[in-house]
């Protein structure tokens, strides 16, 4: 049987380095937004004529008056360009391009007369009153998720005793996965220019279901190990659980790993972001159930929280009353 209880705080300490790393990222260098949370138009243009370079593009956009473009690669000699709002653009779930006369067609006048022959894809624009409202909606979709979980894990898990802490432990888990994936989509924001959409969304909230799956199984294996046998130590019986469900754990996660690797090999460049979240989640979210959720509840159960806090405290005081 492996001791993973025993090792708890170094498990507890790098993840908690990592958060910090995470939650400093995001608070510096914040979420690239995409088109769904803010106001503006977005557009793909793949030039077949020649090769036209990033810093051409984004030339030529200035020159026609959209100094604020921002321009991004999205496969061989292929673009995508989000600029604001534009004239006559179709709406998000429109597959109808604008009507004549259109700021996107000067647009596309002025790069074809530049760069030569090129064909435009997978237009749309959203106003700011529809960006505010899905930002909100999703918002919310995560928060009401991870209260969900908290309410459900409580229930669930009522026969044991003090199920609130299963549930919070659960929940700081999933907050954990999901800093993890806003902390590096920060930093690819600042240094390689990656929005957030919706479709991120969609991953963060896959992410979070796969990580309480994983950290259910774990718990329920440790809720039977304390029914039949009531008197075993509670780190004898999360070591004997986590020791059980180790390999299913990590056999779970690596065939959803291989199968995302591959997806993002043979994938288009639309998902490959959805697939990167899926990627870092399901890794963190395995690395959490194992030695973050289980190892909380032994630190609560044990009491190491109270102790750690009264030791500061007291070295706190001792500093505070020694003589100058």
């Amino acid at each position: 049987m492996l001791d993973f209880a025993g090792k708890r705080w170094w498990y507890l300490s790098v993840s908690f380095a990592i958060f910090v790393v995470a939650a400093i990222s995001l608070a510096i260098f914040q979420l690239r937004p995409g088109i769904e949370f803010t106001s503006g138009s977005t557009f793909t243009i793949e030039f077949t004529e020649r090769e036209v370079s990033q810093g051409e593009v984004r030339d030529a956009m200035h020159d026609l008056g959209h100094e604020e473009a921002r321009v991004q690669g999205a496969g061989s000699n292929k673009y995508l360009i989000r600029t604001e709002e534009l004239q006559n653009a179709p709406a998000l779930d429109s597959s109808e391009g604008p009507e004549l006369p259109g700021e996107i067609n000067e647009i596309e006048a002025g790069l074809r007369q530049r760069f030569g022959a090129l064909t435009r894809s997978n237009f749309s624009t959203v106003s700011e009153t529809v960006s505010t409202e899905i930002a909100r909606n999703a918002t919310f979709a995560v928060v009401a998720a991870s209260f969900a979980i908290l309410i459900y894990i409580w229930i669930a898990f009522r026969a044991v005793p003090r199920p609130f802490r299963y549930g919070a432990a659960a929940v700081i888990a999933v907050l954990h996965d999901a800093f993890i994936v806003l902390g590096l989509f920060a930093l690819l924001g600042e240094f390689r220019g990656t929005e957030v959409d919706l479709a991120f969304i969609t991953a963060i909230l896959t992410v979070i279901g796969f990580s309480v799956h994983d950290t259910i199984v774990v718990f329920d294996r440790i809720r039977e190990t304390i029914h039949n046998d009531p008197y075993i130590p509670f780190e004898e019986a999360v070591n004997a659980s986590m020791t059980e469900t180790l390999a299913r754990s990590i056999n779970t996660s690596l065939t959803v790993v291989l199968t995302v690797v591959a997806m993002m090999l043979i994938g288009g460049e639309t998902i490959r972001n959805f697939l990167l979240v899926l990627l870092v989640g399901i890794v963190a979210g395995t690395y959490s159930s194992i030695c973050v959720a289980s190892q909380l509840l032994v630190a609560w159960e044990n009491g190491d929280f109270g102790r750690f806090f009264r030791r500061l405290r007291g070295k706190s005081e001792n500093l505070a009353i020694e003589p100058a």
